[in-house]
């Protein structure tokens, strides 16, 4: 077995107190606490038609066998990518998914979430973020609340939001690519409260903005923001936008979203940070939700500084796996019931770029690649670390001018649901896929649209799917949009 570095005797005490389990906390004031808005009762906005909004075709009813699950969040209701939906259509006419509905959308990289009838967009149209209420089912707004963005992305990749809606009961929240956050009152858009982290906090530079989608907790927000000195995860009460705590003074923002696990029978949020800083630095950090102590940190980031960490912590049971491509690739932790951190095995051959792996029957499955075409879809066996299997799954296709396309899946996103897997590919190929530790098998497989930069989870929702294409279609030319299909079962 090996040793967890937290266990080495430390004499200097400075380290100690920061290594040892429960000793890492920070003093931090709220810098500008926000105005909290006395907003009139509300009243329900009529979802009306827009100019950006194309209505095709009305899905197919519902069946009454049908289980249906909300998607109130990046990952789903449950943060792992994996739904509860049932009697899902696992088969693709010559014409591909019936569309439901389309709507051309600015820039940006965030998932569709949707709950309680209504369904939150949030991307950049022009110059401003833009956040938009719609009805999931016909594609009509509810609303829209618009706000001035100044961003540019250094690399050349697009200046939207990175950050999908969370939605919270009666509440939503939003963090935009510089580091505004909004709370906003779900039935109709209004503003209860709003900050501007970056300045408030003096949060460090980012290489792609600020990209990681804060996380409900009981009367918590919490966010991975990654201010100078610390704190990297803040706490603010969720009603009110008060900070309640700061945890972490040494590693900046990723682009990994933080989440809730339950180990050894308590409640710890697990943030996997380190984003833009040099020398590079980051990990996992593992909090008390209610104080902000940390409980451990364990180190896990590439020496290289143009890299960062954005795939979300994979929880099995009292392990957690994190994974990054740029060179160290994928570990296991054993959380010990006094919480050490003690790796089980790495996997240099499973680096995820920036999907989260999906956990199956004891199996984690996901993308190991940093490029494109280095990428291939990979099987381990989350007990032992065993690599089952690699597949690359190419093939050519037939574009409608009769010129052939190498296609291929690329940095996907996996989806399991209903049984079996949806994967979406980084051009804008939906697969039905039958993933297992004997291998891959592609039960159906049509390409939706030609568009690079297709990173973005889809969500689904009582039988519809929803895609994001986040750069021009090269097939229709069609620029970004969401897109609803009907997978609802005859």
């Amino acid at each position: 077995m090996k040793v967890s570095c937290f266990r080495i005797p430390i004499l200097a005490l400075g380290l100690l107190a920061t290594l040892l389990p429960g000793t890492e906390k920070l003093d931090v004031k709220d810098p500008a606490p926000p105005k909290v808005y006395e907003l009139p009762d509300p009243v329900t906005p009529e979802a009306k038609s827009f100019s950006r909004l194309t209505f095709h075709k009305a899905a197919k009813p519902l069946s009454s066998k049908a289980k249906t699950q909300s998607w109130p969040r990046f990952l789903g209701a449950t943060d792992n990518a994996i739904s509860a939906e049932t009697h899902l259509e696992k088969t693709f006419s010559k014409g591909g998914p019936v569309k439901v509905w389309e709507i051309e959308t600015g820039t940006g990289y965030t998932c569709p979430t949707v709950a309680n009838g209504r369904m939150y967009l949030f991307h950049r149209w022009e110059d401003q973020e833009t956040v938009e209420c719609i009805n999931p089912e016909t594609g009509k707004r509810y609303w829209i609340y618009q706000y001035p963005v100044a961003y540019t992305d250094r690399y050349g990749y697009n200046n939207g939001p990175r950050s999908s809606v969370v939605i919270d009961g009666g509440e939503i929240y939003t963090l935009g690519v510089t580091s505004i956050i909004h709370c906003l009152r779900a039935i109709d858009g209004q503003v209860i409260w709003k900050r501007d982290l970056a300045k408030e906090f003096k949060v460090r530079g980012k290489f792609f903005g600020q990209g990681s989608t804060p996380l409900v907790y009981k009367d918590l927000l919490i966010v991975n923001i990654g201010a100078e000195g610390g704190p990297c995860i803040t706490a603010f009460n969720k009603l009110n936008g008060h900070l309640a705590w700061g945890a972490g003074n040494q590693w900046g923002a990723s682009y990994s979203s933080p989440i809730i696990a339950n180990l050894h029978g308590k409640d710890k949020i697990l943030a996997f940070a380190g984003g833009e800083s040099r020398p590079p630095t980051g990990g996992l950090l593992c909090i008390d939700p209610v104080t902000g102590v940390v409980d451990f940190r364990f180190p896990w980031r590439a020496t290289k500084a143009e890299s960062v960490n954005a795939a979300m912590p994979v929880v099995v049971g009292n392990r957690v796996f994190l994974t990054e491509c740029y060179s160290k690739g994928g570990v296991m932790l054993e959380i010990t019931p006094e919480f050490f951190a003690d790796p089980a095995w790495e996997a240099p051959g499973f680096g995820v770029h920036f999907m989260t792996p999906v956990l199956a029957d004891g199996y984690l499955y996901g993308f190991d690649g940093r490029h494109d075409l280095q990428a291939e879809l990979v099987c381990y066996e989350a007990k032992t670390g065993k690599e089952m299997w690699r597949d690359r799954q190419e093939w050519q296709e037939i574009l409608p001018d009769g010129r052939p396309f190498n296609m291929g899946l690329r940095r996907g996103n996996l989806l399991k649901v209903d049984g079996s897997w949806l994967c979406l590919g980084e051009y804008g190929s939906l697969l039905w896929m039958d993933l297992a530790p004997k291998g891959a098998k592609v039960i159906a497989r049509h390409q939706i649209f030609l568009a690079q930069e297709t990173w973005t989870l889809p969500s689904v929702h009582r039988g519809l799917l929803y895609v994001a294409q986040n750069k021009k279609d090269h097939i229709s030319s069609r620029p970004s949009r969401i897109i609803c299909y009907d997978l609802r079962a005859k």
